[in-house]
C-alpha cells in the first residue's frame, strides 16, 4: 500500500492546478483510490482497496471557512488555479472565502467534488484524463 512520503512526493510536482491531472496519474500508481482535502487546516484523508486509509495531519495554520457557500465566485478562482495562475496555498485561501470546506477527489469516477461546511456538494467536475 502507500505511504504519506509516496503522496508527498508526487505532491511536490503539483505547482498550480495546471499540474493536477499528471499528481492523479502518480496517485493511480501508488494504489490511492481518492482522497479528502480539508480546507480548514489542509489535512488530507486518502484511502486504498480494503478500506486502507492513510491521513496526512494539518499542513498549515487555520483558515475560517465562509459560513455560506459563493459557487460563482468560487469557480471564478477554481478556473484561474487550472489555468496555472495561484499556486496550492493561494486557491486554498480562495475555497475558504468561497464557503468550500472540502474536496473529494474519487479516482475510480475521476470527479473531483467540492463542499460546504454542511457537506452539501457545491460544485462536481470530471478530472481530465
Amino acid at each position: 500500500m502507500f505511504t504519506i512520503d509516496q503522496i508527498k512526493a508526487a505532491h511536490e510536482k503539483v505547482k498550480s492546478g495546471a499540474d493536477f491531472p499528471n499528481y492523479i496519474k502518480d496517485l493511480i500508481e501508488l494504489g490511492v483510490l481518492g482522497y479528502d482535502a480539508f480546507v480548514n487546516d489542509g489535512h488530507v484523508e486518502y484511502f486504498g482497496k480494503n478500506n486502507f486509509r492513510a491521513s496526512e495531519n494539518k499542513t498549515y495554520d487555520s483558515l475560517n471557512i465562509a459560513p455560506s457557500a459563493n459557487k460563482e465566485r468560487f469557480i471564478e478562482f477554481l478556473v484561474m488555479h487550472q489555468d496555472g495562475q495561484t499556486d496550492y496555498m493561494t486557491f486554498c485561501n480562495h475555497a475558504a472565502q468561497c464557503g468550500i470546506a472540502k474536496w473529494r477527489v474519487d479516482i475510480i469516477e475521476m470527479t473531483c467534488t467540492y463542499y460546504d461546511s454542511a457537506e452539501n456538494p457545491i460544485l462536481i467536475e470530471k478530472i481530465p484524463e
